[in-house]
């Protein structure tokens, strides 16, 4: 079975590709009466059996989402970071507008993050914590309005946080924003 790969690295015992489109996590099987001699490659079905696919946005689809949101940002006097995460909460992309503050590109981060971790934008999550206070103790999660989720057939593949604006409603304007620059 061939598989599109940028890189690969040892994590924990496990092979992981990642793609730019597409990665795959391959897991290590346990010992089976009907396996094939060591050494000897594994069978098609072995294979399928411990490899899930999932999709991820291109290294350009990123950047082009997190320069919209930048745009849209810049347009409306705005001074704010962009940041691009994969499903994993990787950072793809983060673009630090002109005058943006210091606070800014880590705040951008951590809400693409909560976004992407929980499909929904941030400014539904922060009415959750209402029955769930304790959410936002969750390391790298940021429950402020300004992350949008990235979904691909329902979903969730990135987030898209912005921060920075004097308000998360325009923060999470301009992350939209980016999220539309997709689907163009």
């Amino acid at each position: 079975m061939q598989m599109p790969s940028k890189r690969a690295r040892i994590i924990g015992g496990a092979a992981v590709l990642a793609a730019i489109g597409v990665s795959a996590v391959g897991a290590v099987a346990a010992p089976d009466a009907n396996a094939q001699k060591p050494g000897a490659a594994p069978s098609a079905q072995a294979e399928a059996q411990n490899v899930v696919a999932t999709d991820h946005l291109t290294v350009h689809a990123a950047a082009k989402a997190a320069q919209a949101a930048l745009d849209a940002a810049e347009k409306a006097g705005q001074h704010v970071s962009v940041s691009v995460v994969d499903r994993n909460g990787n950072t793809v992309v983060t673009l630090r507008g002109d005058g943006a503050g210091p606070q800014s590109y880590k705040a951008a981060e951590e809400k693409a993050f909560t976004s992407v971790s929980w499909n929904a934008p941030t400014s539904a999550l922060v009415k959750r914590l209402e029955q769930a206070p304790t959410l936002k103790d969750i390391p790298g999660t940021l429950f402020l309005a300004g992350g949008a989720p990235v979904q691909a057939k329902g979903a969730p593949i990135a987030g898209i946080g912005v921060a920075g604006a004097p308000s998360g409603d325009l923060d999470e304007q301009f992350a939209q924003a980016g999220v539309a620059a997709l689907g163009k």
